[in-house]
Order: C-alpha cells, then structure tokens, then sequence
C-alpha cells in the first residue's frame, strides 16, 4: 500500500510538472507577444486552487482532474471583447503570432527535456558498460557472430557508451533499410564489427524488446543472495527481511547466488515460501509471501520489493560514468532529444502501418507505474523518465489532429496557403474529429494497460 501511495504521488508530480511546463510555454508566448491570458489551469474540472494575479489578472488554477491543463487567452470566438482590448484578442493576433503561440507548448516540452538531459550530463551520468552476457544460441545475434564477452562500442554511427544508449541505438538503427554494422571490442580487446542483417531486423522493434529479439544479454557480476534496499510496503519488508540478509535456501533448495534466488521468485508469483536466512551469524526462518507485477508478454512474475546488495568495488568492471562540460552536454542534449522525437515518429508510424504492435502504447496506468519505479531509483532515473515522457507529449502534440496542437498548426497552415482562414464550420468538424480520434487513442492505451495488467497481453 505504502508502495501504491508513493507511485500515486511520483504520478501526480510527473503530471504537474510536465502539464506546467507545456502550459507555460503557450502562456509565456502569449503574454510575451501581447495576447491577454485570462486563465492559465493545471487540470480540468472544478478548482481546488486559484489565485487572481494583481497585475495582469489572469487566474491561476489548480484543478481536481490532473490530465491535462490549458491556458484560455482572450477570443471573440468565445466570448464579447471589451473595445480597448480587441488588441490583445487571440483572433486578432497575425498568423505568425498565433502559430507561435500555438508552437511554444510543445516546444517548451522539448527544451524541458534537453535541460533534463544537460544536467544529468553535466552532473555526471553512471551506466553499465554494454558487455554481452550469454548469446541466444541461433538467434540473429549469434548469426551475425557476437559473443559472450564483446563489448558494443558503436551501433551505426552511434556511440555506446552504456546500455541505455546501446538500447536506444539498436531500436532506432533497426528501424531503417540497411544492414546495421555494430562495432565491438571482443575479450581478446580487439575491435571487430558485426552486421545485423536488414531482413532479420524487420520486427525487432515491434514491441520494444531489442535485445531479446536480437537474442542478446548483459553480462553480470555474480552476486551473492544478500539484500541490499527493501522497499517499504512490499513483500520482503512484510516478511521482516532487512539490509544484509544472507538468504541460505528457499523451500529447502540452496541458492548458489541472487540469481538463482530471482529465478524462484520470479517463476513463484503470489505464493508463499519458507527462507533460511542469516543475520548477524545466526541462521532463522523466514515466512514470505511473493507479490507479483505483469511482464510485458501479460506474464504473471513474482516480486518481493528488494534489491541485491552490491559491493562497490564488484561493479567497477561493469559501471562508467559519462560527465560533460556545459558546452558539450548541451549539444549532447539536443541530440539525444532529436533522436527520441525522431524514434517516437518512427514507432507511431510503424504502429500505424500495422509493422509495429500496440503494445508499444502507454496509458496512463504504465505511466505511474514507470513514474513510480523510475523515482524509487533515484533523481537522475525520474529526471530521465520525465524527459523522455515530455519529449513524447511534444511529439504527439504537433501531431496534425484537430484539438491538439498540431491541429491548429494544421489550419494556420491552409490559411496561409489560400489566405484566409478556414470556416467555422469546417473547423468545428475537424475538432469533432479530432475529439474521436483522441478517445479512440485513449481507449485503446487503456485497453493495452488493462490487458497487460489481467495477462491477456
């Protein structure tokens, strides 16, 4: 329960500040190019929070349904004008001025998430080195020769310096036409390259599984079955586990390592299990009972809410830290920011096309859940997951469907071709279209949320 509150509230405070930041970026446009805001909300629905500003006085609201927020500015489409400020009507506006108007939300969106990544680099980001594990025997992985050892230097024309980045590389280069050349260092140090046949890439990136797909692994350092952190709330906090527990055996089977201790609970969802333990040098029972999450294939896995204790120095050899200099990390920003909106557009044009599965949607139950596991991580892994939902709130907001963003861009656009606007008519349909299209969007991320969550997925 303490679990489910904690990613209610990461939830709630990914929403508000990604809602803030694209509202504000119309907002601060607006007021900038001399359009009067009358209000500026967070939320829909009745307000729980609003404050009058004394100088301009726009309302500033906090409302009671945090999934979405908008900025009303002054617009004789919706209501009468007062003379003196026909000036400051949105309707009055130039085209360039409403269509930067209309742009600066989801820009706003984008320069959020190259901020996010500048300061993750300039403060200095640990990854794991991209060392290959084990190599799915046949799989295209082992066609195209990686082994047990190599070190993934490059995926194209990319550099990998983790396996974040080696992910991101081998999912958005698999999207292309070619055969994909991957540099490595093998364990003998010497850098060789290995190509990913085009034909065998075809549907690697249908679900997001790359490396499963590709039939590859990260190398681990074997751990010993000793807790390190336990989440308040889950199951091993529940059963009395604590940090440095040495785990001897589970249901009277030894376990040789913390592997082997996940593979049980993993393949045990919802049950409960008899542990030998040792703490403080003296061996005791323990009672627990796994929880369980879905796995991406609709898989029911056991979990219990408890990390593995890592010495220091065991991860040296598999951990590097990327830092930049200012200047650097912000060309590195923008980069990493254009790769991903460039890889959102790609995937929601494979999906549209039938080549790529739904399952690549989100709603808003594996949001939370992601906002909650990202901020039990850490700063820098929630900071990381607010980037990269932002970016995705810009990419789907310049979309060209009427009521979003890009809608409107969309009928600035035809008005700047035939020089004059589109009809009210015309653009009340196409807001009723576009009002369809975005509950059918959402109703289908539900039903991808609920089937993952009941295992029908």
């Amino acid at each position: 329960m303490g679990f489910f509150f904690f990613t209610a509230l990461a939830f709630l405070v990914a929403l508000g500040v990604l809602i803030t930041v694209h509202e504000f970026g119309h907002f601060w446009v607006a007021r900038k190019l001399g359009v009067k805001v009358l209000r500026f909300s967070v939320g829909f629905g009745k307000p729980l929070w609003k404050r009058v500003g004394k100088v301009d006085g726009t309302e500033y609201v906090v409302a009671a349904i945090p999934l979405g927020g908008y900025v009303k500015m002054l617009d004789e489409r919706e209501g009468p004008v007062a003379p003196s400020e026909l000036a400051m009507a949105f309707n009055r506006q130039s085209l360039k001025v409403r269509t930067a108007v209309v742009l600066a939300g989801p820009l706003f969106n984008f320069l959020f998430a190259i901020f996010a990544y500048w300061l993750i680099l300039v403060s200095g980001d640990t990854g794991m080195r991209p060392l290959i594990g084990e190599v799915e025997p046949e799989s295209i992985a082992a066609n195209a020769g990686f082994a047990e050892g190599d070190e993934i230097l490059a995926v194209g024309d990319r550099k990998t310096p983790t396996w974040e980045s080696a992910v991101y590389a081998l999912l958005a280069e698999s999207l292309g036409d070619g055969d994909l050349p991957v540099r490595v260092r093998d364990d003998q140090r010497l850098e060789r390259v290995r190509w990913l046949e085009a034909r065998e890439l075809a549907d690697v990136a249908e679900d997001g599984q790359v490396l499963e797909r590709i039939g590859l692994s990260p190398k681990r350092p074997l751990l010993s079955a000793v807790i390190g952190e336990v989440i308040a709330g889950e199951a091993a906090a529940r059963a009395g586990l604590q940090t440095g527990d040495e785990l001897l055996s589970v249901d009277g089977v030894p376990l040789k390592d913390w592997g082997a201790w996940v593979a049980y609970v993993r393949a045990h969802p919802d049950q409960q299990m008899s542990l030998d333990v040792r703490r403080d040098g003296v061996v005791k029972p323990v009672q627990l009972t796994t929880s369980h999450r879905v796995d991406e294939d609709g898989t029911l896995i056991g979990r219990i809410g408890a990390s593995v204790y890592v010495p220091k120095q065991l991860l040296d050899e598999y951990r590097t830290e990327i830092r930049l200099g200012p200047v650097d990390a912000a060309g590195a920003a923008v980069k990493k920011t254009w790769d991903l909106s460039v890889l959102m557009l790609k995937m929601l044009g494979k999906m549209l096309i039938g080549e790529a599965s739904i399952k690549n949607l989100s709603g808003p139950i594996s949001i939370a859940e992601s906002a909650g596991r990202s901020a039990s991580y850490g700063l820098v892994y929630f900071l990381k997951f607010l980037a990269v939902v932002s970016i995705s709130l810009g990419v789907l907001n310049l979309l060209p469907v009427p009521i979003l963003d890009g809608g409107h861009l969309l009928y600035f656009l035809i008005e700047a071709l035939k020089g004059s606007p589109l009809s009210e008519s015309a653009q009340i349909q196409g807001q009723r279209i576009g009002i369809l299209i975005l509950l059918g969007l959402m109703t289908l991320a539900f039903y991808v949320d609920i089937s993952r969550l009941l295992g029908y997925s």
